[in-house]
């Protein structure tokens, strides 16, 4: 997972370059938790894209397994 960049931050977060740079300088804990974060919120959203897509491959299996079924019967 890669950081994300200063200008994402700035936008999401409100603040200037300036401030972010003297976070990672003086708050060095605080900028380190913005950046996991970041990072974990990006790995959650892969996850959820890949069960969207499992969701989707197991409905159009059971629509199959349904449509055979009421043709046998």
């Amino acid at each position: 997972m890669t950081a994300p960049s200063l200008r994402k931050l700035e936008n999401d977060l409100n603040i200037n370059k300036t401030t972010l740079h003297n976070w990672k300088k003086s708050r060095p804990k605080l900028f380190e938790f913005i950046i996991d974060s970041y990072k974990d919120k990006e790995m959650l959203k892969k996850n959820l894209n890949l069960l969207i897509q499992q969701k989707k491959i197991l409905e159009e299996e059971i629509s199959l397994t349904q449509q055979r079924v009421m043709e046998e019967v």
